[in-house]
């Protein structure tokens, strides 16, 4: 059953608790509410105003799961208050670890302070939880996705497509490296996980995942710097670097080009009509 006061209670005390500029926004001089506003929390959590103050005023609908999850993530909920909560509003809380995908409020904080920078979150198996307005520039909305298909690593060897975006000189390394993560989250979580189901249905589409399981490789990680061909901009060379949560095995890679480089003069391009090319390049993940 759906606690409405304490669902309430618990929203507003948070909801105060968080800082404007915990979520990269300015604190504008005018500003008198303790916290965020309502409907900047509603913003984050993609909901109208009015949906998220009728949960403060304990009326309104009975929030689904969906709903619930999206505000512990706007809320920059701990793993602990998530599942609480989940309980406030009658749900039983999602699983934790490898799972799971609450993005950690630290990792959330340092992610909210990179929208002008490429950057994404995403799971051990490839799969993108959030990205930065440049980061979709550079890569489309990967989050779109559903089922296996989230998983980048699925992806690359069941969609040709996918490929367009990194140069061909790469791909033979980057296929190996994605049998590798598979292989490695696989053996850590064994039957029944996600990972052995993303390995049993590749192994019956795909002739060179095959091969490059048959290999047993173990270990290959990213390269440090990435080689794109972006439909919009041409050739980038970017560096990645990786900040890991070990608790959710989720990670944050940040792309950043040299400067004064042609791929950092490539960048600033991007950050300019990314949001265009965007929108008429949808299937560049």
């Amino acid at each position: 059953m759906i606690d409405r006061a304490g669902l309430a209670a618990f929203l507003r005390r948070r909801r105060e608790a968080l800082q404007p500029e915990d979520i990269g926004l300015p604190r504008g001089p005018r500003r008198r509410t303790s916290g965020l506003r309502r409907e900047e929390v509603a913003a984050r959590c993609s909901m109208s105003a009015d949906y998220y103050a009728r949960l403060e005023q304990e009326r309104g609908p009975h929030p689904s799961e969906q709903m619930i999850a999206a505000i512990a993530q706007g809320l920059h909920l701990s793993l602990d208050e998530r599942d609480h909560l989940f309980r406030l509003a009658g749900h039983s809380p999602p699983a934790r670890g490898a799972l799971s995908e609450h993005v950690s409020p630290g990792l959330a904080r340092i992610f909210d302070r990179l929208q002008d920078t490429p950057a994404e979150i995403v799971t051990e198996l490839g799969e993108t939880l959030r990205q930065t307005p440049l980061g979709v520039a550079l890569t489309g909305d990967a989050t779109r996705y559903t089922g296996p298909a989230r998983s980048l690593g699925y992806r690359w060897f069941t969609d040709p497509a996918s490929r367009a975006l990194y140069d061909p000189a790469e791909h033979g390394f980057l296929g190996r490296m994605f049998a590798s993560g598979l292989r490695e989250a696989l053996t850590r979580h064994g039957p029944g996980s996600r990972a052995a189901h993303y390995t049993d249905l590749l192994l019956a589409r795909s002739a060179e995942f095959r091969a490059v399981w048959d290999a047993h490789e173990i270990g290959l990680r990213p390269k440090e710097v990435k080689r794109y061909v972006h439909p919009g901009v041409g050739p980038l060379e970017l560096h990645c670097q990786t900040l890991l949560d070990p608790f959710q095995a989720h990670h944050l890679l940040v792309y950043t080009a040299t400067p004064g480089s042609e791929s950092h003069e490539k960048l600033r391009l991007l950050a300019v009509v990314g949001a265009q090319m965007t929108s008429t390049n949808t299937g560049l993940a």
